[in-house]
């Protein structure tokens, strides 16, 4: 028996009533699985344990003898059983998101997970045998016509791993190992994250209730949020620093043993692109700190008459902003009506998340924390997560997961092996979708009280996703870095948190020794490493596309769709031609930020 039923919608006063959001969607799996016991579910299990083992037997040790009719047919059997198979793990991995505290459901992923990689172990001898080919043959093969030559990118990425490519064996240990290894570590993460519970003024609250209550109005409260949060963290630092500890270390022995040069090269080869590109953008903006965050938290500190800022304030409303709740109707509406002024094709793609079952929007007892889109199989669609609560913040966030949704939807055409946008592209139609909405509300505020207060929470949010996420990319490096040298007690840990983001948010804050602690709840450092450069990479490169749309409007949105429709089958160099766009000149990321300083410059002319 599961708990789905007996979950409860919190409201952000943690009452449990939620009547003042109105109905909030929840997902309807019924378009990749009926349930988890369903003949359509046993019928895909069963045919990729046969397809998989068939795909072998019929395959290694030929590919290189393959014609290239054989070779697309190879491919077309390949991107079959990806499809499959994340059918499959989208169903087990989204129900699992929606209840981790649920012991059916997380048995449930962990035996799928065991039975599609045990399926696909089949499959290890595919990428293994492509990049021992001989490089003009590969070439000749997809250059022989168009079904084939669209494949180009996708196997460049794969020959950039050849370097780095371990022995058949070797690689066929790691793939088998990873249940009891890597995702074994991530999913006590994950369970131990969705059953934390904080004591905020003797009201227990689960994480995302606790943050929210960091932007509340009284500043007593955001203390008692802050104070729970760190206790909380503090008593389970012990785990989270073992976990940090085993994954840290288990990707420094693979990076060694494939002859990886840095921690986050694994990371640069998986987004296609350059490590130098990565550094010129982290320079720019550490150089930045002083004109961006700096400056910023300096005015919000004289806004709310101090000296210096307590770390709970640090997202706090100003002191003159009305509380505002924003039903999830209301929040629809400012989202579709953003997404068509810019494009009504691209308002029509994201009306189909709210009528279909494919958003799960409300705070509930056991759901992951966060938001995100997951984009599922081509042949199916994307499944948008949120927390939400009503606050102007969440409805940014929800422009935002519609954006990836939109973007998911538009690259399917591309099929399972190049749908997928590298990171350098992945955050463009979400930040683009919040940067729509933005300015939308801004060209309908007319008051300089209300401007300021716009602009201000646009600025905090563009700190948070340029500034935050580099200080972020930061901790992560200096931690792989010290890790390699031995493995790190928790106060070491906290010491690298503290150095980084001091250095980001500048000395007008107060670090108090329990900000220490709050390394520990930051996902990406555990599903992902090194993923937040991302969220940076993406503001730059939408502030720099947004300008250029207001350059040049006429037929922005169509080189914007053939942006969004590419997914990963092109490089991003070719990508922001059109744009008139470089990532690798300095004034791309010094243009980025140029927006982020105007805007800072603009609250200082109204401050006075």
């Amino acid at each position: 028996m599961t708990l789905f039923s007996e979950k409860k919608n919190f409201s952000p006063d943690g009452t449990g009533n939620s009547a003042m959001l109105g109905d909030l969607p929840e997902w309807n799996f019924d378009d990749l699985y009926p349930g988890e016991k369903s003949p359509e579910l046993k019928k895909d299990l069963n045919w990729l344990a046969n397809e998989t083992a068939s795909f072998e037997e019929d395959y290694k040790g030929k590919l290189a003898e393959a014609d290239p009719d054989s070779f697309l047919k190879i491919i077309n059997r390949y991107e079959a059983i990806q499809n499959v198979a994340g059918r499959i793990m989208s169903f087990a991995g989204l129900k699992y998101q929606q209840l981790t505290t649920d012991p059916d459901r997380a048995t449930f992923l962990a035996d799928m997970q065991d039975k599609v990689t045990d399926a696909s172990a089949h499959l290890i001898f595919f990428t293994l045998e492509l990049n021992s080919m001989d490089e003009d043959v590969l070439q000749s093969i997809l250059q022989s016509n168009a079904d084939l030559s669209r494949y180009i990118t996708y196997f460049g990425r794969i020959r950039a791993l050849k370097p780095h490519q371990l022995s058949d064996e070797l690689e066929s240990f790691l793939h088998d190992q990873s249940v009891v290894g890597t995702n074994a570590w991530i999913r006590l993460f994950d369970e131990t994250m969705a059953g934390l519970t904080m004591n905020v003024d003797g009201q227990s609250m689960g994480l995302e209730e606790t943050l929210n209550l960091l932007t509340d109005t009284e500043q007593s409260t955001r203390k008692s949020s802050y104070d729970a949060l760190s206790s909380t963290f503090a008593a389970n630092l012990p785990l989270f620093a073992r976990i940090t500890n085993t994954l840290a270390k288990e990707k420094e022995i693979e990076d060694r043993w494939r002859n990886l040069p840095t921690p986050q090269a694994s990371r640069h080869l998986s987004n296609h692109v350059e490590a130098e590109v990565v550094d010129a953008m982290t320079t720019a903006v550490v150089s930045a700190y002083p004109e961006t965050s700096h400056r910023y938290y300096a005015l919000k500190a004289k806004w709310m008459g101090q000296e210096k800022l307590n770390l709970w304030d640090r997202n706090a409303p100003l002191p003159e902003a009305e509380e505002t709740l924003i039903n999830w109707e209301r929040a629809q509406s400012i989202v579709l009506d953003a997404y068509h002024d810019f494009d009504p094709r691209i308002a029509e793609l994201t009306k189909q998340f709210f009528n279909s079952g494919w958003i799960d929007a409300g705070v509930k007892e056991g759901k992951a924390p966060g938001a995100f889109a997951h984009p599922t199989v081509t042949n199916v669609h994307p499944y948008v997560m949120l927390n939400y609560m009503g606050k102007p913040r969440d409805v940014m966030t929800l422009a935002h997961e519609l954006g990836h949704g939109v973007h998911q939807l538009l690259a399917a055409n591309q099929g399972e092996l190049l749908s997928s946008t590298p990171l350098t592209l992945a955050e463009t139609a979400s930040v683009f979708g919040e940067m729509l909405v933005f300015r939308k509300l801004l060209s309908e505020t007319t008051d300089a009280a209300s401007r300021k207060i716009l602009l201000a929470g646009k600025v905090e949010d563009m700190i948070n996703t340029v500034c935050r996420q580099i200080s972020f990319y930061e901790f992560e490096s200096k931690l792989h870095s010290a890790r390699a040298n031995g493995e790190l007690t928790s106060d070491e840990i906290g010491s690298i948190w503290l150095e980084t983001q001091k250095s980001c948010l500048g000395d007008v804050f107060n670090f108090d020794e329990n900000y220490h602690s709050f390394w520990t709840y930051i996902p990406h450092f555990i599903h992902s490493p090194f993923y937040v450069y991302a969220y940076s990479f993406g503001d730059c490169l939408v502030n720099a596309l947004y300008a250029a749309f207001e350059n040049e409007p006429e037929g922005f949105q169509d080189k914007y769709e053939i942006l969004l429709k590419a997914g990963g089958s092109r490089h991003h160099s070719d990508l922001l031609t059109p744009f008139g766009l470089d990532a690798r000149k300095p004034e791309f990321w010094s243009n980025g930020l140029n927006l982020l300083t105007s805007m800072i410059d603009e609250l200082e002319e109204i401050s006075g």
